[in-house]
């Protein structure tokens, strides 16, 4: 059901200044890029509140506000987790990659985790290449999701065609990261994180009041479903291991450590203008987005008491409840601009993930596999030009397997968050953390926790349900297979461990051993 007409025509003029905004960004941004440092990582100069925003925006995405929405709808209070989980990604990628990784990537000249990886493991080609492949698969994977919740939005918003919606939204992300870089999606990531902030603390008391209240929401949510009151879903649950207590742990790793290792979220340290930023940054990310994730898994509590109360009509399609937090904000805002206004705040959401997301798929093949491998002498003009292709094609192909889009969202977000997990956080905090650990080793984890990833998650799927998240079994592979590789093969050089800060300690420090 799209909004009434005169709802609609307000909406739709919020959403294109909206999107006028997010390309005059984008035509000034591109004013500002001389070389490709400047597309890739806005010339290493993005000042405190830049880069604490690009870091929950690049974590908010369509699974913050419609995901976590209809997952409120669909678990009740045992996905309350998530939102405690998903803010400590941003606190566990700041603390545990941030001082060491910026002050490598401006040393060595680092411009991707590929980059950090060629001097770390003192190896330029295996596992650069076989780091750019599975970033750009793994980004493609969760695209798909954003764009998903992207169309949702405006669906509901005008009534029209999931692929029409595609279309639009594609066209319009594409063109202003294409000619703005990492200038345009930090620039657009502030605008559309003060958007979220307020927008979120504005349009949830709506909904919570008009669902009657938390105490109301509760004795309902009791009342469907005892376990909906509860911290986790009984044993009895295990069967789809839904919010189990075995699977929130497993939820707990998947979400703070996988989502901390996703590439378009952990290569935003390298922008960074200066490391004393990561001090107060993860304070301050943690707190904006806790507040955030909690009033939208409320909000989708309380949509599910507003259906039960007959207060609202939820459509009965297959993803009804990815439309919870649209359907409530309809049902309970005092205004149509109220409403138009909360349209604009879901895409913003969504969008700077989308954005940021796109922009790492151009990075990794135009440096580290057209600059690196293919063609070394090409100029800066070429490698950008080739990022800014990749990046167009990154959206047709995102677009295309975002056409028949899943019965839930958030559990699509969730596989591309286990392959992300499964394929960097071992050769990842293994090169930070332990001297010990090799080329061999960094190449063949990866490999394992790829592979192993989507073969469990194919299992997971269509198979049989496991007792935890696919992802963990193929972390644990990965983590057996970094130690055994490494043990077995030559250790690399002192010079090189040095250089890049190894050691069991989270600042840098001169080493001379």
């Amino acid at each position: 059901m799209a909004l009434a007409q005169e709802s609609t025509f307000i909406t739709l003029a919020l959403i294109v200044v909206y999107f006028v905004v997010l390309l005059g960004i984008g035509i000034w941004a591109s004013k500002k890029i001389k070389n490709s440092e400047d597309y890739m990582l806005a010339g290493r100069s993005l000042g405190f509140w830049l880069f604490t925003l690009l870091i929950v925006c690049s974590i908010c995405s369509g699974m913050t506000l419609v995901g976590s929405s209809g997952f409120g709808y669909t678990s009740g209070w045992p996905g309350i987790w998530e939102q405690i989980f998903v803010p400590l990604a941003a606190v566990f990628c700041i603390i545990f990659f941030g001082s060491k990784l910026n002050k490598v990537g401006r040393e060595k000249g680092c411009m991707t985790i590929e980059d950090y990886f060629a001097v770390r493991y003192e190896n330029n080609r295996e596992l650069r290449a076989l780091s750019a492949l599975a970033s750009i698969a793994v980004s493609l994977v969760y695209l798909v999701g954003q764009y998903t919740a992207i169309s949702i939005v405006l669906i509901w918003v005008f009534g029209i065609e999931h692929w029409q919606a595609l279309l639009i939204s594609g066209i319009i992300i594409t063109v202003y990261t294409v000619i703005g870089g990492l200038y345009a999606v930090s620039w657009t990531g502030l605008v559309q994180g003060l958007i979220l902030i307020f927008g979120v603390l504005l349009v949830s008391p709506f909904i919570l009041s008009y669902a009657g209240g938390l105490e109301h929401i509760n004795t309902v949510l009791a009342s469907i479903d005892p376990n909906l009151v509860m911290p986790a879903f009984p044993s009895a649950y295990a069967s789809y291991a839904y919010c189990t207590p075995e699977f929130l742990f497993s939820f707990g790793i998947l979400l703070i450590v996988g989502l901390a290792c996703a590439p378009h979220i952990m290569s935003n340290v390298f922008a960074a203008k200066k490391v004393s930023y990561f001090k107060w940054s993860p304070l301050v990310a943690f707190g904006i987005y806790l507040v955030i994730m909690f009033l939208v898994k409320l909000s989708g509590m309380g949509v599910r008491v507003m259906a039960e109360d007959g207060k609202l009509d939820m459509i009965t399609s297959a993803n009804a409840q990815d439309f919870a937090l649209m359907y409530g904000i309809q049902a309970a805002a005092p205004s149509i601009f109220i409403t138009g206004l909360f349209a604009v705040i879901v895409l913003s959401a969504v969008m700077s993930t989308t954005d940021r997301l796109m922009l790492t798929v151009g990075t990794e093949f135009s440096w580290n596999i057209f600059k690196t491998m293919l063609k070394p002498k090409a100029s800066e003009k070429q490698v950008v030009l080739v990022s800014q292709i990749c990046v167009l094609i990154a959206a047709v192909v995102s677009l295309i397997l975002a056409i028949n889009p899943p019965e839930m969202l958030a559990f699509l977000i969730w596989v591309g968050i286990g392959l992300m997990l499964c394929s960097f956080a071992v050769p990842l905090l293994a090169g930070l953390y332990w001297r010990r650990a090799t080329a061999a080793g960094a190449i063949a984890s990866m490999a394992v926790g790829l592979v192993s990833a989507v073969g469990l998650g194919y299992y997971y799927q269509f198979v049989e349900k496991l007792p935890m998240h696919f992802s963990i079994y193929a972390l644990a592979l990965s983590i057996i297979t970094m130690v055994v590789v490494s043990f077995m093969t030559k250790k690399n050089s002192d010079e090189a461990l040095n250089d890049t800060y190894t050691g069991p300690f989270l600042h840098p420090r001169k080493l001379t051993k």
